[in-house]
């Protein structure tokens, strides 16, 4: 059944490019395994290196100028944040700071740092790093920030409300009280900032390597020096990051391994050849239907990240038709994703009317119901909103494989087969990974695409306010419902659990009604390791450090 299923939806994507719809390389084949570049197990790295297969290459090194899954897992590795996580939760740990605590009323955060941590340039980590790293991040007018004319660190608002001088900016001031101390002054309450601050794009970077590369730093051509376990070596573009150990490392007899490569390599067929051959020594996003054949090899083991993320389609209100509701809403109809993600996903996949994930369910609206699959009450429903032959659509598709769409293209190509069958006539897209991040937040935006989010933190927050709270809208033609603006910081400046998840469930109404970024699929990513490796933990959160990871 499973196979008849994917079989329809290729079937269906063939007969919508006989339909007149303009695909972008229209193709409905499956992503052909290559094994150029890759080794017998016998010319594999030595045991002391450990060789990571990425499902692309980072955008780039530089923490806060990120939201890109390959960059974060990188990073993880180079730097370390204030706080951490359990491996395998989201509970919240000290890293490079040892305490935290609020003030009674809410508004100040003291993180207490540890002390005798130097960077791999040899300067001090303290106090003063910390605040200029969130300068960097924050302050639009910092002198070391080095950005592009316009250009923002988007993750900083999307997280924060806004950058300094913004009225909606939580943060109002980051204070060195002393070598080893840090304060955060807020302009309302945040009971989830020690679990937003710990978030993967926000590793402490060295202030004097900033420095002395200036706009450069991270790239591919110059720098990345943090106080983590690996030492930034080289990143030849197209093809990998080399890490080395970092002999002073913090933490007692971390790393395990003396070497570090993060293989780019897009293709999940290509990457999973590449493990069998011995090339990978360990790899994530990999698709549901290659269980099977990890399964079958002795020298292969399945791993399962842990969910908490959600794959969406968006729908941009800046454009016509897409600006009407009923539009929308009709979209969402005409999408059978119940049997989209049984074909793709399998049992490693769900669909619900939720955008936060299923493990934050006292946070949703359980009397909703998920639009019903029915594509003659959506055609209807277009017809009446003024489109009775339809009307053209551009959809992007990403390039790369991430946790929530394993392999974009045929899933998009599904997507297209579908909604033709109601008039629309599907457009296919797709560009760079690094160029699809940055140019849909560039007004217009893209029309529709598909993207999604693995949690920064376990909090309803950080699905909710990232991607419909003021200033996380760039890429739906800055989209906004003040009701929920509203209710979001409500949620923000509450500490009562009960009331939090009363004001989230809110949302959730509201969220379903306007359609703009339409839930998927909720995954559990399928990464694989080869036996020989040990220690290596997945993360519900999308990356992890691999210091504990070594070859036997």
């Amino acid at each position: 059944m499973q196979f008849w299923r994917r079989f329809r939806f290729v079937i269906l994507a063939l007969l919508a490019c006989t339909l007149t719809i303009v695909l972008t390389n229209c193709d409905s084949s499956e992503p052909q395994t290559t094994t150029e570049g890759a080794a017998t197990e016998e010319s594999a790295a030595p045991a002391t290196t450990l060789v990571y297969g990425s499902g692309g290459q980072p955008v780039n090194l530089a923490p806060g100028d990120i939201t890109d899954g390959n960059s974060i897992a990188v990073q993880k590795q180079i730097y370390n944040r204030l706080l951490g996580t359990e491996p395998g939760t989201t509970e919240i740990v000290p890293e490079l700071a040892e305490e935290w605590s609020a003030s009674e009323d809410g508004l100040t955060w003291t993180f207490n740092l540890r002390e005798g941590i130097t960077f791999h340039d040899g300067s001090d980590f303290n106090a003063e790093a910390v605040v200029f790293n969130v300068n960097r991040w924050w302050d639009p007018e910092f002198e070391f920030g080095y950005r592009a004319e316009g250009k923002l660190y988007e993750i900083w608002s999307d997280l924060f409300g806004g950058y300094k001088g913004d009225e909606a900016s939580i943060l109002q001031a980051v204070t060195a009280v002393d070598d080893i101390t840090v304060e955060f002054q807020m302009s309302q309450p945040f009971a989830a900032f020690p679990a937003a601050i710990a978030s993967g794009y926000f590793g402490i970077a060295s202030p004097t390597a900033i420095q002395e590369a200036g706009a450069d730093y991270g790239s591919p051509s110059s720098l990345a020096v943090g106080t983590g376990p690996y030492v930034f070596q080289e990143w030849r573009s197209g093809d990998r990051v080399t890490l080395t150990a970092y002999p002073d490392y913090w933490e007692a007899d971390l790393p395990k391994s003396e070497q570090l490569v993060i293989s780019f390599v897009d293709d999940p067929a290509a990457r999973l050849a590449q493990l069998r051959a011995g090339t990978l020594d360990f790899t994530v996003d990999l698709t549901p239907d290659q269980l099977p054949e990890i399964e079958s090899d002795p020298n292969l083991e399945a791993k399962l990240r842990p969910s908490l993320n959600v794959g969406y389609l968006a729908l941009n209100p800046t454009y016509e038709p897409l600006s009407k509701p009923e539009v929308r809403q009709a979209i969402a109809e005409a999408i059978n994703k119940p049997e989209i993600v049984q074909a793709f996903w399998g049992d490693l996949g769900e669909t619900d009317p939720h955008f936060t994930p299923p493990s934050m369910e006292s946070a949703q609206d359980k009397s909703l119901d998920d639009y019903t699959y029915d594509p003659d009450a959506a055609q209807q429903a277009i017809a009446e909103a003024g489109y009775p032959d339809g009307f053209d659509l551009d959809l992007w598709y990403m390039p790369v494989s991430r946790p929530y769409f394993p392999n974009p293209k045929p899933i998009a190509e599904a997507f297209a087969a579908e909604l033709s069958a109601i008039g629309i006539n599907v457009n296919l897209q797709t560009k760079d990974w690094a160029a699809y991040l940055e140019d849909r937040n560039k007004a217009p935006g893209f029309q529709s695409f598909m993207l999604g989010w693995t949690g920064d933190y376990g909090d309803p927050d950080n699905f909710l306010y990232a991607h419909f709270g003021p200033g996380a809208t760039q890429d739906l033609g800055n989209w906004k419902n003040e009701q929920v603006f509203q209710l979001l910081n409500e949620a923000r400046a509450s500490t009562d659990e009960s009331e939090r998840n009363d004001l989230y469930s809110q949302v959730d109404a509201i969220l379903y009604e306007e359609a703009v970024r339409i839930p998927i699929v909720h995954s559990q990513p399928l990464l694989a390791q080869r036996t020989s490796i040990s220690g290596w933990t997945p993360s519900p959160l999308g990356s992890e450090s691999f210091a504990t990871v070594e070859k036997s």
